[in-house]
């Protein structure tokens, strides 16, 4: 009866087992879900494969058999049952693989790795995805924004400009001029709006994402992957199997059907595993790196690309806002000044302000955005 109630322990220990949830990640890695989750299908299966397939390691197993074997007495006589007659056997009971437990937490650590992994990866793949356009986002918005309110200060100023050639104040000439620089500003938003809606049809790269540091967290989780598959490569060469159950000959006397047993079995290749894993798991980072079609190569080459906007935006952002200085302040002496033709002539640094504040803006912006994604570091 013992042996009952150690297979009926076992059974309660696996049941819980198998119906625990995995042990929660370590802080910094990507795996809180949000709106952008691209991963989190992949992330679902790659889970419910490793749940399944640690619920076979974690549970115990039922095996049930029935057969005739050669029992009986050693010696002959009156009453007993020859050796060697064949009697009918019927065997049942649990028999429980200690190291499943191992094997099951490593299949559920490899599906959490995975995940990580993917996470990583769709991460690099939007940034691969909005390429040169990275960061562009921002940047858009705050041009857009300038114009938004430029635009219907220069269309006043054109109208304002009409009703003075009614009147023979202004030539068709300095008329047209404005018109020029006007539609030259209607231009710019509308290419801005066209912009923003191809970069909002794109996989979004999630917000404060270093594409550095989710490159190391790619790299550390395919490393993590590998470590896991290697663990479970090992634990195949172990088995410590508790079996346990009902034993019974049909029609021999036997005063307690039961039975127990513990078996030990180690694989001798378990020897040789330590040297090939090590080798599988050095091949494997080194393929990734290597791999010139590979999501590093890529985003190291959509790194260096960056980084040369970047340098050039941050110069071209230091000539505008000079330019733009400089209009202002030119924008502050007319404004002592009344007449006619200072009048038209600011009509036109108003134009060109606008246009230098929208393009300062996004320059502004871009440089802010492509910061955040690369760092302030050098390539």
């Amino acid at each position: 009866m013992r042996m009952t109630v150690t297979c009926g322990a076992l059974l309660s220990l696996a049941a819980r087992l198998a119906l625990a949830q995995p042990a929660p990640p370590p802080a910094g890695e990507l795996t809180s879900p949000s709106s952008e989750d691209r991963a989190a299908g992949y992330c679902d299966f790659v889970r419910g494969v490793g749940g399944a397939e640690a619920a076979l390691e974690l549970a115990p197993e039922l095996f049930g058999a029935f057969g005739v074997v050669n029992a009986g007495e050693a010696s002959g006589g009156a009453g007993t049952t020859p050796l060697g007659e064949p009697t009918p056997r019927i065997t049942a009971g649990l028999m429980y693989d200690v190291v499943g437990i191992y094997r099951g937490r490593a299949l559920r650590q490899r599906a959490e790795a995975d995940c990580r992994r993917q996470r990583a990866l769709t991460v690099l793949e939007s940034a691969i995805r909005q390429g040169n356009g990275l960061g562009e986002e921002a940047a858009l918005e705050a041009r857009a924004r300038v114009l938004e309110e430029a635009l219907p200060q220069a269309e006043a100023l054109l109208t304002s400009l009409r009703n003075d050639m009614k009147q023979g104040q202004v030539t068709l000439e300095e008329l047209n001029a404005v018109q020029v620089r006007l539609d030259g500003l209607r231009q710019l938003a509308t290419s801005t709006k066209l912009a923003r809606e191809r970069l909002a049809a794109r996989p979004r790269l999630q917000s404060g994402a270093r594409l550095e540091s989710v490159l190391n967290e790619l790299r550390a989780a395919d490393d993590q992957l590998e470590e896991h598959n290697g663990a479970l490569r090992r634990a195949r060469a172990w088995r410590l199997n508790l079996r346990g159950g009902y034993d019974r000959l049909i029609d021999v006397d036997q005063d307690l059907p039961l039975f127990g047993q513990v078996t030990l079995a180690y694989n001798l290749g378990h020897l040789w595993q330590g040297s090939a894993n090590a080798r599988a798991r050095e091949g494997r980072r080194r393929a990734t790196l290597d791999d010139v079609s590979g999501v590093p190569q890529r985003i190291n080459e959509l790194v260096a690309g960056l980084r040369a906007t970047q340098r050039t935006e941050e110069g071209r952002l230091q000539e505008v806002s000079t330019l733009v200085s400089d209009l202002e302040a030119q924008l502050q002496s007319m404004d002592a000044l009344q007449t006619r033709e200072i009048r038209r002539f600011r009509g036109y640094v108003m134009m060109e302000l606008a246009r230098l504040r929208a393009e300062q803006a996004y320059l502004r912006a871009h440089v802010e955005s492509l910061q955040s994604f690369l760092g302030a570091g050098a390539p």
